[in-house]
């Protein structure tokens, strides 16, 4: 094989601007046809991007044999049943986050790409980011000495759609999502600490609803404990007020600490001997081409991507020890 060529499942919104011109983007790589369930959705996605073939059906696409590797860019609930699928058509699998709705289903996706001889990606592209590459050598540079500890603070207003209850958003359906803005937001957080240091070991947390506009978890509290025995904790609530509205992570270490935001490109801060530095670093346009360049270059057997199932598998541990807590 000398080039990755592409079918979509699911040209939603994630696809406008954050991955899906990336593939068309990257050396080597190529979309060739596009599935959404609305024809003429899936006929104009294909024509303002440049792509030649669209379909409705997603069988039709993942037996197109002009395709090797399928992005699945659909909610969780849909996940496992593609990845299976494109396993077992022979393609390759670039599946959006989180991973699953389950872990078990995690496993049954891992799984069948083994079985299959197929490669499994998962779109946790933060690893890739320059801005949180940065954070990655602070941190590997020992810029603030030995870590200790870790706190994530996410508190954010809810959306205008939450409180209509006869269309709420499908992020806050659990048989859609796997549960609440949680799993779709602390998904990335755990899945990058994941990266900074090892795995996590041992969850703690509690969950409610608090606010009662829609069934699943709207504050999260949670400890946990990393195999290097690094400790972090987390608060995440999503019915806050306005003002009120904080994205901060902190990370302590025997020398001073590092603050920066998972979700805006705000300066990190390297706080040490009593004086702060900044960096600023922007996000790329599209913000999943460097990890797409990665997956292309692994399934092309020249590089090894790093965001694999076995690690989008162990954030979604994570996310379920936290909020099941058992």
């Amino acid at each position: 094989m000398n080039e990755v060529k592409w079918g979509i499942i699911g040209v939603g919104d994630v696809t406008e601007l954050k991955s899906g011109p990336a593939f068309n983007k990257v050396p080597n790589s190529q979309i060739v046809n596009v599935m959404r369930r609305n024809l003429e959705k899936a006929k104009d996605y294909a024509e303002r991007h440049g792509i030649s073939k669209f379909t409705n059906n997603a069988d039709d696409l993942l037996n197109d044999d002009e395709i090797n590797a399928i992005y699945i860019a659909t909610p969780p609930s849909s996940h496992a049943e593609y990845t299976i699928k494109a396993a077992k058509a022979g393609k390759h699998v670039y599946v959006e986050k989180p991973m699953a709705t389950t872990h078990s289903e995690c496993l049954r996706m891992i799984e069948a790409c083994k079985h299959n001889g197929v490669k499994l990606f998962v779109a946790y592209y933060r690893r890739e980011l320059d801005y949180f590459k940065k954070i990655k050598e602070l941190i590997e540079s020992k810029a603030i000495g030995d870590i200790k500890y870790v706190d994530i603070k996410l508190f954010l207003p809810p959306n205008k759609d939450d409180f209509n209850k006869e269309n709420l958003p499908w992020r806050v359906k659990k048989e859609i999502a796997g549960g609440g803005y949680f799993y779709d937001l602390a998904s990335h957080q755990f899945d990058f600490l994941d990266f900074l240091f090892e795995p996590i070991k041992l969850v703690n947390g509690v969950s409610t609803n608090q606010l009662k506009l829609y069934e699943v978890e709207d504050i999260v509290s949670a400890s946990f404990l990393f195999e290097n025995n690094i400790i972090g904790s987390g608060t995440w609530c999503f019915t806050a007020a306005e003002n009120e509205a904080l994205d901060s992570t902190k990370i302590i270490g025997s020398k001073g600490k590092i603050t920066f935001s998972f979700f805006k490109p705000t300066p990190i801060e390297l706080n040490k001997n009593g004086s702060v530095e900044k960096f600023e670093i922007n996000y790329p346009q599209h913000v999943q081409q460097q990890l797409i360049s990665k997956v292309v270059e692994d399934i092309l057997g020249n590089q090894t991507c790093l965001s694999t199932g076995l690690s989008g598998a162990r954030t979604n541990w994570v996310l379920e020890k936290t909020i099941l807590n058992k």
